[in-house]
């Protein structure tokens, strides 16, 4: 009797109601259904077409993407990686052992050095062993290290003499003399294609061959090393959360649906979302990048939960005893308002990471907009389709489970007791809610931005784990520059000019927290202490016999511009803030005593260390203003303003107790974790208006408040509670990943998934039964009546 009560209500309620709270756009799923045939061979044809644009979707892998924005401070980072291509190009090469300089291990580093030097695609190298000795005069130095090294005591000697090299110490060597450094310079044409991942490759091999059997470990690092680990992480992850998607939507559905077809009505409509998802997001030219990646479980969470309500809608209806193409009709009417309603929140979310001033992130907003239209349309259009085309004798399927529906009663059940504790002290509950939805917010309310480099960056590869030797050993793999553009008349040997860069080489290395300082200066200070000559002409000799590619390190082509060079450790950006800021205050004595020169402090470190803060912090007042907006929006399509508070808290106690979890941990508040809050406050009212849409269709007049909560958690509970499992396996998945930006967002969603579950089922039934109770108390209406 439950089914056909239902039935002649929903019936009654719908032909009450003229106008829909989707404004009627869920009428778009009744279009397909019309011509199942020649619809699914419009979709095989639209599948065709999607293939072939996943296979024009590339990777992103630019370690500065994240703050790829329309500002001044980038664009001059732009300008300077162009101008100065050393750090964009390099690889690191980390050798470390206690016996790293023995007589025989030098010698196979020497080996290694110069079978580097022939790998294709090298451009040339800088090591240990590019030093020099100190120059006699009319003479060019000597190498550091002879043809033939000596042995014995004079080996020793010549040890401490190496190790004590102005220009390679704390730089190519450590001071204790185990970690040397090797930088590789990379022709950009190599890094910027394929070829990179064939010279890495042939990087490693030529290690493991030249130091084998020496016991000294060998690791690579630098922007290409990080860049190719990006790609080869985004694009397996991909694999990976394309598989488990498809497995977790499936076997959820079969054990839900206890039925082949069920499970294709249900499950594929979804899968099929993906794909057509990323077709379009192909053709349209978006690139995978570290976010973009997880589109594909994103897509799954949106459709599936809106998948699954309408196949257990029209499944209500077939028990209820009605054929395949009324119930899967009346399942659109019914239910299809709120699926609209469930994109267009989420695809506020999106919106609301327009308010960022990152290019990646905006662009991540712009295709989750487009994947949320594209899932809509797929669902509310397969869904039926699939469903007058696969289900089968509905009568027989009808007699089956109106006596054997096991596990959907039970889920039912529990239901009802929670409905009916909830709306028995309905005051009570909304007080305690609005209290704990307040104090988790003052919680929230002391996160802290946190970004670090690491967490761009594949930890289960070598890259991290060779920067981290490096901060320990060499003060730091991650550049700081500082910019000196030269004024109109002077030139880059005029004594101003060499001053200036003088004044600013003696800024950075005087300041805290920047180490490894290199420029013209170093090269000037070496030849006035070991050659006694400070003569310019000297100093330009000297600068033209250097390798070009060493020289464009620190000296522009058009010798306009120079770039001091410094290294900071892989710190959070709240800890290497104070140091550009303190460095860039400093900095002003020397643009007044020199005025007309260009002194900026810039390079990767000093931009993210600027941004973060304020990208992230803009990003939580995204969130902010989401909540006002999504609150708006379903008070305005329910025409409803209990619906509108309605959905506040419920709304809001994911996000806080999240966030509440990631402040116990000890995480703050990183750039993943504030996508994925935005994402799911907009994902996780699904389940609110999902329950929302079904009390307004129970709350017919004579009936009272309580039973229309308590029917509409029963008849909306097993759904909301099935699908919530799916969404969290849906995002769980991203917990494989090798990134752990995407681990964070993936295990976070999920928990603010289940989160969102929780304020369905505890806060939002008692919050709306005592709105309700309060609005007809308000208005002197002593008969219930519909009030959402």
């Amino acid at each position: 009797m439950l089914h056909k009560n239902v039935k002649d209500a929903e019936v009654d309620e719908l032909k009450r109601r003229r106008v829909s709270i989707a404004f009627g756009l869920e009428r778009l799923g009744l279009v397909a259904v019309r011509a199942p045939i020649l619809s699914c061979v419009i979709l095989v044809a639209l599948i065709v077409g999607a293939i072939f644009g996943i296979q024009r979707i590339k990777v992103d892998d630019s370690l500065s993407q994240l703050f790829r924005s329309d500002t001044k401070e980038f664009h001059q980072y732009e300008q300077v990686t162009k101008r100065f291509p050393s750090s964009e190009y390099d690889v690191l090469v980390v050798v470390e052992g206690k016996n790293l300089l023995a007589r025989d291990n030098l010698e196979k580093l020497r080996d290694l050095v110069t079978d580097l030097q022939l790998v294709d695609g090298t451009r040339g190298l800088i090591s240990l062993f590019s030093a020099r000795q100190a120059p006699e005069p009319g003479k060019l130095p000597a190498a550091l290290f002879p043809n033939e090294l000596p042995e014995g005591e004079a080996y020793d000697k010549f040890i401490e003499t190496v190790k004590s090299n102005e220009i390679i110490r704390g730089k190519l060597i450590s001071e204790d003399g185990t970690l040397a450094l090797i930088v590789l310079s990379l022709d950009p044409e190599i890094v910027g294609n394929n070829k990179l991942s064939n010279t890495i490759g042939e990087i490693r091999k030529v290690m493991d061959e030249d130091l084998e059997g020496t016991g000294l470990s060998r690791q690579l690092s630098g922007v290409p090393v990080m860049q190719l680990e990006i790609r080869n992480a985004v694009e397996r992850d991909g694999l990976i959360y394309n598989i488990a998607g498809i497995l977790a939507g499936c076997i959820i559905a079969i054990l839900f649906f206890r039925k082949i077809s069920f499970m294709v009505v249900a499950a594929f409509p979804p899968l099929l979302a993906i794909l057509l998802s990323l077709g379009v997001l192909g053709w349209a030219g978006f690139s995978l990048n570290m976010f973009l990646n997880v589109m594909t479980p994103l897509i799954m969470v949106i459709s599936f939960a809106d998948s699954m309500q309408l196949t257990f809608a029209a499944r209500d209806r077939l028990i209820a005893g009605e054929d395949k193409y009324t119930a899967f009709r009346n399942a659109v009417l019914v239910v299809g308002p709120a699926c609209v309603l469930t994109h267009a929140t989420a695809g506020i979310s999106f919106i609301a990471l327009q308010f960022s001033d990152s290019d990646l992130i905006r662009a991540f907003g712009e295709a989750g907009l487009v994947a949320t239209v594209i899932a809509l349309i797929a669902v509310l259009s397969l869904v039926p389709v699939f469903g007058v085309l696969l289900v089968r004798n509905e009568q027989a399927f009808a007699a089956k489970f109106q006596s054997a529906d096991l596990g959907v009663n039970a889920l039912r059940r529990f239901c009802a007791w929670i409905a009916v504790r909830m709306v028995g002290r309905p005051g009570l509950f909304s007080l305690l809610a609005l209290l704990l939805v307040g104090g988790l917010g003052v919680i929230y309310a002391n996160l802290e931005p946190r970004y670090r480099l690491a967490d761009q960056v594949p930890d289960k590869q070598q890259a991290v784990e060779a920067s981290d030797r490096l901060d320990a050993k060499l003060t730091g793999a991650n550049p700081i520059d500082v910019l000196i553009e030269f004024p109109k008349g002077q030139t880059l040997y005029s004594p101003q000019t060499l001053q200036t860069i003088a004044d600013v080489h003696a800024m950075v290395e005087k300041q805290a927290g920047v180490g490894n300082v290199w420029s013209l200066e170093t090269l000037r200070r070496w030849l006035a202490e070991k050659a006694h000559t400070d003569d310019v002409a000297t100093l330009k000799e000297y600068v033209d016999v250097i390798p070009e590619h060493l020289v464009r390190r620190f000296i522009s082509a058009d010798q306009t511009a120079v770039v001091v060079s410094g290294r900071v450790p892989d710190l959070d950006s709240s800890e290497i803030l104070p140091v550009v800021q303190k460095l860039d205050k400093a900095l002003d004595a020397v643009r007044a005593e020199h005025p007309g020169y260009e002194v900026a402090v810039t390079g990767l470190s000093a931009i993210a260390a600027r941004n973060s803060a304020d990208m992230i912090s803009k990003l939580n007042h995204a969130l902010t203003i989401e909540f006002v907006l999504v609150a708006m929006f379903i008070g305005l399509a329910f025409r409803s303003v209990v619906v509108m508070l309605a959905c506040i808290l419920p709304g809001i106690f994911p996000v806080v107790l999240s966030g509440t979890l990631l402040w116990a941990i000890g995480e703050g508040l990183q750039f993943a974790s504030a996508i994925a809050l935005i994402v799911s406050f907009g994902l996780g009212l699904s389940a609110t208006i999902h329950f929302l849409n079904r009390l307004r269709l129970e709350s017919s007049p004579g009936t009272s408040a309580a039973v229309a909560v308590e029917r509409a958690t029963v008849l909306v509970g097993p759904a909301l509670i099935l699908t919530t499992v799916v969404l969290a396996c849906g995002l769980g998945v991203t917990v494989f990943s090798d990134l752990p930006s995407l681990r964070l967002f993936g295990w976070l969603s999920a928990f603010a998934m289940v989160a969102a579950l929780i304020a369905d089922l505890f806060i939002l039934r008692p919050t709306a039964m005592w709105l309700i109770s309060t609005a007809e108390r308000l208005r002197g209406d002593r008969k219930p009546g519909p009030v959402v």
